[in-house]
């Protein structure tokens, strides 16, 4: 009776304090639960989905499991203890729930009751997939297969020293170690583990799921529970820096062996997923070695021949995800379109070699919004969705018509007490001629008749459309709420808009990106409610990079600039960065012999910073190993050397994001204190 009084109590006073304001701030955004769909039943009436809440003195989030009726919407909490719970799938016959906690498997029933530990492996496991038959199942676990500086010098043992010679020592926000992630397998009773433990990846020095974003999706059980097909780049060193290559495996239970189902492909090959029927397999697919943002194809392997087809290649835009159809006669696919993410149809051919773009692709959604996660039943696709004033709801989608019926509500009461910044798409002309959208999002009870100031804002990537997106820090929303006009052009190298306009970034970082940027500012700053003098432009990653640059070349146009773990200088981030091959090929490799050389002098930060004059505001993780801190020293250091106005945001322990609830609030209140500063 305590706890339930103690859950009114906490929700009482978070609808209080909601409805005491009616414009987003940092700390309700920190308030808002966050919502992820976990796995939707066998007979696609119910959906499981998770939500996560933050609490702020605690600095720690804590994440529960629920389950709604997608007919009803009735809504049932599964999961009330403490620890957060994920990975959540039915079984077989729908009976019961199987989820992750705590590094285990737990089942439930599908009450949420009759919760009971399956698995107790030494130092926890993820990714558990139980096989189809049900008699096994797999997990992934680190194991260790290269020597300390401990195990070299046993006597030494106050020491604290990495011993390296090769590559890839960091990755991302952390340190690489003596252990790799690999792909167990087991015998299984239905209730627990019953002995044949056996590591599918003896003695490899490379991982499953990939490093350091790769998830279960990684590794999958055949249809007739004979074979496990995992994803795994089979490189070590300086070779995984330089490559992208990764392949999916398939491993034979009954003869212990393991095939390269994507020998000779030589990008990214991910997310493999039998037909219902089990004779064909799908995969997505980049084709170029070293280009991280190449094309996404979906490719089909008919497991009777072994022929393998492309089904997009024709299709001038790239697939983020895909899911087949109960019957395997469509596979559904979600894309971005014009800075959106939407879901769409591939109706399959008998004939895999004949695809017709026009008659076989089409647009199942439309409207200003992402949808991502997309689970197909027989009549709907269930998946998230958001957009620049909302976060992330579960929805389910009329697969005729694309009709949308919100199945979740967690944050309804919270919005409906505020009053929301109006988002508007503008097209504006660039110096080549071509269209480029320009997102221009305005403050709550927008007027005309007034002046406003702007926030500029460049995005990293640099591939990644400035879509409908829901961020937790660069949230427009509530940008637009603290009084600015938000301006976020999709300039060159942003996908949605045509394979080449993504590719057109690529190795002209400081070019046409740069041009694009200062046509979407000049052509929003005519408008009179815009005040011209009183512009900020902001960015992270190659948005960071992006603000770097401009303060060199922007002419006056900005009265400030925050940059964001940006790149400052091309040669010393070059010698200081992990992932070789995305240096290589966005910016044209190394400089010491000549390549590319744009890259390092016109195109270069440093090189400009003579002509700084205006305000800056850096920030940078310590554990940012994507973007080395120094790059952020460096850009302070000459700013303050230059006497000009500049502040340096440093967190130690923070990497290429800020994660940490606390350090959030933090960057959001500096960030509007410095903008406030210079533009108010």
């Amino acid at each position: 009776m305590f706890k339930k009084l103690a859950v009114l109590s906490i929700s009482l006073f978070f609808i209080t304090s909601v409805s005491a304001q009616n414009k987003l701030t940092p700390e309700l955004l920190w308030k808002l639960g966050r919502v992820g769909k976990e796995a939707v039943s066998p007979d696609g009436n119910k959906v499981i989905y998770g939500v996560t809440y933050y609490d702020l003195k605690k600095n720690k989030g804590e994440r529960n499991l629920y389950v709604v009726d997608s007919k009803s919407e009735k809504t049932t909490q599964l999961t009330t203890e403490i620890g957060s719970e994920h990975s959540a799938l039915y079984s077989k016959d729908g009976k019961k729930i199987i989820f992750q906690k705590s590094g285990q498997l737990w089942e439930m029933k599908t009450d949420g009751s009759d919760k009971k530990q399956l698995t107790t492996i030494d130092g926890g496991a993820s990714n558990y997939k139980i096989s189809p038959n049900q008699k096994h199942i797999l997990y992934t676990k680190e194991v260790k297969l290269l020597k300390t500086t401990k195990d070299l010098y046993p006597d030494l043992d106050k020491a604290d020293v990495r011993i390296i010679d090769d590559l890839m020592y960091r990755h991302w926000d952390h340190e690489t170690d003596e252990k790799f992630s690999h792909v167990f397998v087991a015998n299984f009773n239905g209730s627990k583990i019953v002995g044949n433990e056996k590591d599918i990846m003896p003695d490899e020095k490379w991982d499953t799921p990939q490093q350091p974003f790769g998830g279960s999706e990684d590794v999958i059980w055949s249809p007739d529970s004979k074979d496990i097909l995992y994803v795994s780049k089979k490189k070590y060193g300086k070779d995984y820096a330089l490559s992208t290559n990764t392949d999916i495996y398939k491993y034979t239970l009954k003869s212990n062996s393991t095939e390269n189902v994507t020998e000779g492909m030589m990008g990214y090959d991910t997310n493999p997923k039998f037909s219902n029927d089990g004779k064909k397999l799908a995969w997505l697919s980049m084709a170029t070695a070293g280009y991280e943002a190449d094309k996404n194809d979906i490719i089909i392997k008919d497991l009777k021949t072994g022929k393998i087809y492309n089904q997009t290649a024709k299709w001038d835009e790239t697939v983020s995800e895909f899911t087949w159809g109960q019957k395997d006669k469509y596979i559904y696919f979600g894309a971005g379109i014009e800075a959106t993410y939407q879901v769409m149809s591939l109706k399959l051919n008998s004939n895999l070699a004949k695809v017709n773009v026009e008659k076989q692709i089409k647009q199942i959604t439309s409207g200003i919004h992402d949808i991502r996660g997309i689970t197909a039943t027989s009549k709907y696709i269930v998946a998230s969705k958001k957009d620049m004033n909302h976060a992330n709801e579960v929805y389910k989608f009329d697969i005729k018509n694309g009709k949308a019926q919100q199945l979740t509500h967690i944050n309804d009461n919270v919005y409906a007490k505020l009053d929301l910044p109006k988002i508007t798409k503008r097209w504006v002309k660039t110096t080549d001629n071509k269209k480029e959208l320009v997102w221009v999002i305005l403050p709550p009870n927008f007027d005309k008749t007034k002046k406003y100031p702007a926030i500029f804002y460049a995005q990293g990537g640099p591939q990644g459309a400035i879509s409908q997106s829901y961020s937790f820090r660069w949230n427009f929303s509530l940008m637009a709420s603290k009084g600015y006009v938000v301006i976020a052009p999709n300039r060159r190298g942003l996908p949605s808009f045509g394979v080449e306009w993504n590719k057109a970034i690529s190795k002209d970082w400081g070019g046409q990106a740069m041009d694009d940027y200062l046509s979407a500012v000049d052509d929003v700053k005519k408008e009179s409610w815009v005040d011209e003098s009183k512009i900020g432009a902001v960015g992270a990653s190659y948005g960071g990079y992006s603000v770097y640059m401009l303060a060199g070349i922007h002419k006056n146009r900005f009265a400030t600039f925050i940059s964001h773990c940006g790149l400052f200088d091309m040669k010393s981030w070059y010698l200081t960065t992990e992932e070789m091959f995305f240096a290589n090929y966005d910016i044209g490799g190394e400089f010491w012999e000549g390549k590319n050389q744009k890259s390092y002098n016109e195109f270069n930060p440093i090189n400009h910073i003579d002509k700084w004059n205006t305000p800056i505001m850096v920030i940078h993780g310590g554990k940012d190993y994507r973007v080395p801190l120094n790059q952020g020293m460096e850009a302070f250091q000459a700013a303050q050397l230059k006497n000009i106005p500049s502040k340096f945001l440093y967190f130690p322990n923070e990497g290429h994001w800020v994660l940490n609830p606390q350090n959030g609030i933090i960057w959001h209140t500096e960030y509007f204190k410095w903008l406030d500063k210079w533009l108010k």
